[in-house]
């Protein structure tokens, strides 16, 4: 079982906060760590009710826990081999921050929202939403009487922080003040006018660019090629800090942003402001704006294993993985030609804590990580001792542990690995390693898929899958992916055992982490997409509708409609066997053998595209076409089984008349054969009935059946159960039965009801054979008083309605009526189709 550590906390923080007014901070590590063990094991159990209630088929003795003793000693293995080989270091660069969290995340748990132009957000821990896409132009007045310098920034906030201008050093506007300063209104800071080609481009706005090195990559850059100054005006928690200045110190950033530019104004400094296309990066876990921050943290060297990673999916001559759909290969072979190095360390409380210590020697400034060099890595302190010992040969100093977590998508990227034993050589490692497939979502490709293939591959020697599905994201009536801290995630099991609105409120208001604002949308939204609440629907029906869905793009809108007509299919699987078993009778034995040769011709039929059903759900499944594999199951339970052969066996079986006692034998056989196969094929999709259904079916003659349908042999195709002639001789008919219905439905509601003779005029002698052949068929199927089959020299009666000629199937078709039939209508409606065919 895996956990996602920021998300968990999150999560839980938010529920803190909701509920109390206490921080993970004030409650100490400790007993944050505890009440989120605890939580972990409120969910352990939800998860395992929701997996064993939708008929996960599983091996529950191989449960583990990412974080347990197991798992945590190979996470500390990995970091102590792969930080000796050089590939994990320290460096302090500038990261990724969620204030909420107040932890640094990877790039690849950033989100781009696109921004056309001023766009109000909401932002969690505000109140009211902040505007985004704006673009504020201000001046900074220039030293010595040279006037102004005016410059334009997205986040005016950080101009408390900004210390230098930028100008290119060809432009001939700003050649007169190179090397001289602009002074900052807020505090008087002496801010370097300095030439930079490589960052400013002079023909974009004024040509002129403020530097903020502490809080923008671009400008961090520029900070290091000139020498510059490096302000952090944010504390860790997004707020202002004292380097801010007093008059802004201990403002929420973007609260800040409304202070300063209304400062601005009272200064005569404010220039205006415009809309502004721009990307806005969202932490992907809290929906929170990520704040570039400089911090030191721990790394992982990408590049060697990136190579292998991308070459085990794209090696044209023999890849080692395939992944499913492949589309996904174009995008993996993309972010591993452009990955950059992981940030793997988190400022959080839940988590495997970094196995490095800080060395504090005597004499020295006592901050943890003052110097970069002091740090030590080991399994355990006493191994950390032995190696401080080494680099401080003869000095004290004392060992502190490091207090940051790793990110929890370097524990999981073990999981292949540590869930087999590693690092030890253990039985299952040598039996299991590589494992065949992993299934999982396209949105933790990268997150958590590349990372197991990466740390696999450098730490197990092979990659740990050979293949990999990616099933749709199941998300809400607008598109949203289902999530708590969005307050729109749907448990399965209120879709199997139903709930009314008031319930889906109540659950919002009893485990929601939502703030007021949040929890009244939430709560509308659930008012829009199920006003009635969700009615029960049972596993199956929900298991068959995700799989029908399968076929779409990378989202599924759930639609609980669906659903809901899969749970009604689920009534028709039951009268299917209701109605069997009156035909098969108490004292049914199935035959050990049926011979095809030997059967009626809808017997022939019926499982010669059983055998054709078979066949495409094998291929669908083995090709990972779920979609296609229930469409294929579930159009001959429906469409062939039901409507056709179930219909088409009646005459055999009323009042028992002995001149069809063969056929009505071998009907009851071909029955039981087709309900057998049917159910075991059906299973996989929906395992709760056809489980309770197949129990009910008769046993042959001194069989061992199998205790249950989930052991017993899938179906295979049998060869002499094919028979094409047969499957064209019934699409004839049914085109002809299909013709008559047609015809039916045009009639009054009295006659549409009544049994009636109909004529069939065939061109060729092969349908005249074969539908004198199938009377039998048509007339039951058609529901029709008598048939009559006519050769294209015979005069059809007067009073009949006339379905369209089909000059393909070489038949045409009408139907007798009773009444008086309106000779011009039929003329009118005859016209109006031959035009359409024109």
């Amino acid at each position: 079982m895996l956990t996602g550590s920021e998300l968990v906390q999150a999560y839980v923080e938010k529920q803190f906060l909701r509920f109390t007014t206490i921080t993970r901070d004030e409650m100490g590590r400790y007993s944050f760590t505890n009440d989120l063990g605890h939580m972990k094991n409120l969910y352990r159990d939800a998860i395992f009710r929701q997996l064993r209630c939708l008929g996960a088929s599983l091996d529950w003795s191989r449960e583990c826990y990412a974080m347990d003793e197991k798992r945590s000693l190979a996470v500390t293995e990995a970091f102590v081999r792969l930080h000796k080989d050089g590939v994990i270091y320290r460096h302090l660069r500038l990261v990724n921050w969620d204030c909420l969290l107040q932890t640094a995340i990877s790039d690849i748990e950033v989100e781009h929202i696109e921004i056309k132009e001023r766009t109000p957000l909401r932002v969690p821990g505000y109140e009211k939403p902040v505007e985004f896409g704006v673009l504020t132009s201000f001046a900074y007045p220039l030293e010595e009487g040279l006037g102004e310098i005016i410059v334009a920034t997205t986040r005016v906030e950080t101009m408390l922080g900004d210390t230098a201008i930028a100008v290119h050093p060809d432009d001939s506007r700003y050649s007169h003040v190179h090397g001289k300063f602009a002074i900052h209104p807020f505090n008087g800071r002496k801010l370097p006018i300095v030439c930079d080609a490589v960052l400013v481009d002079m023909n974009f706005g004024t040509g002129a660019v403020k530097i903020t090195p502490a809080h923008d990559p671009n400008d961090y850059e520029v900070g290091k090629r000139l020498n510059l100054e490096i302000i952090n005006i944010f504390t860790d928690g997004g707020k202002i800090n004292s380097n801010g200045g007093p008059e802004f110190t201990g403002m929420p950033r973007f609260e800040a942003r409304v202070a300063v530019t209304e400062a601005l104004k009272k200064k005569g400094l404010f220039k205006g402001d415009q809309n502004n296309e721009m990307r806005l990066g969202i932490c992907s876990r809290t929906r929170d704006v990520v704040e570039p921050l400089l911090k030191p943290q721990w790394y992982v060297n990408c590049k060697s294993m990136a190579e292998q990673a991308l070459d085990a999916v794209t090696d044209g001559a023999s890849p080692k993985i395939e992944i499913i759909p492949k589309q996904y290969v174009a995008e993996w072979k993309r972010w591993f030609e452009n990955i950059p190095d992981w940030c793997i360390s988190r400022q959080i409380g839940w988590g495997h804590r970094v196995p490095a210590w800080y060395a504090v020697l005597k004499d020295e400034r006592k901050e943890l990580g003052a110097y970069n060099d002091h740090w030590v890595v080991g399994r355990n302190k006493a191994e950390a001792t032995e190696e401080a010992n080494k680099i401080f040969s003869g000095k004290e100093f004392d060992l502190h542990k490091d207090p940051d977590v790793l990110d929890t998508w370097f524990s999981s990227g073990l999981f292949p690995l540590s869930v087999l034993g590693w690092p030890n050589d253990t039985k299952d490692l040598r039996a299991f390693y590589s494992t065949s497939v992993l299934e999982t979502g396209p949105d933790i490709l990268f997150l958590w898929v590349a990372r197991m293939v990466m740390l696999g591959m450098k730490l197990g020697g092979d990659v740990p899958f050979r293949k990999v599905y990616l099933h749709p994201m199941i998300c809400d009536a607008r598109g949203r992916e289902m999530s708590k801290l969005l307050g729109n995630a749907i448990d399965p099991l209120e879709v199997i055992n139903g709930i009314e609105l008031k319930g889906l409120h109540k659950k919002l208001d009893d485990e929601s982490s939502l703030d007021k604002n949040e929890l009244e949308i939430a709560k509308e939204d659930y008012v829009k997409d199920f006003p009635d609440g969700i009615p029960e629907c049972g596993a199956d029906a929900l298991r068959f509708a995700l799989v029908s869905y399968t076929a779409q793009s990378d989202k599924i809108k759930l639609d609980i409609q669906k659903v809901v007509e899969y749970r009604q299919w689920c009534n028709k699987l039951w009268d299917a066997i209701r109605f069997s078993m009156t035909k098969l009778g108490e004292d049914y034995i199935p035959p050990e053998e049926i011979i095809p040769a030997t059967l009626p011709f809808s017997c022939k039929w019926i499982l010669s595209v059983l055998n054709k059903a078979i066949s495409k759900t094998i291929v669908s499944l083995d090709s990972y076409e779920f979609s296609d594999a229930a469409t294929a199951v579930y159009s001959w339970w429906q469409f062939q089984l039901c409507d056709v052969f179930m219909e088409v066996i009646k005459p055999y079986f009323t009042g028992n008349d002995p001149a069809y006692a063969s056929e009505r034998k071998h009907a009851q056989d071909t029955l039981w054969l087709c309900l057998d196969n049917g159910l075991r094929l059906l299973h996989p999709f929906m395992p709760f009935v056809t489980e309770e259904l197949w129990q009910r079916l008769p046993s042959k003659k001194d069989s061992v059946r199998k205790e249950s349908i989930v052991i017993s042999e899938y179906p295979s195709t049998v060869e002499s159960w094919n028979i094409d002639a047969v499957e064209l001789e019934m699409d004839l008919i049914q085109f002809v039965v299909k013709s008559l219905r047609s015809l039916r439905a045009q009639l009054g509601p009295n006659e549409k009801c009544e049994r009636l003779a109909a004529f069939v005029v065939c061109l060729t002698s092969d349908a005249w054979n074969t539908i004198k052949k199938h009377e039998l068929e048509v007339s039951t199927l058609a529901t029709l008083s008598s048939l009559h089959v006519l050769s294209k020299k015979d005069d059809v009666p007067v009073g009949c309605i006339l379905d369209t000629l089909n000059e393909s199937e070489s038949v045409s078709v009408f139907l007798k009526l009773k009444g008086v039939v309106n000779v011009e209508a039929e003329f009118e409606k005859l016209n109006k189709k031959m035009d359409i065919l024109i």
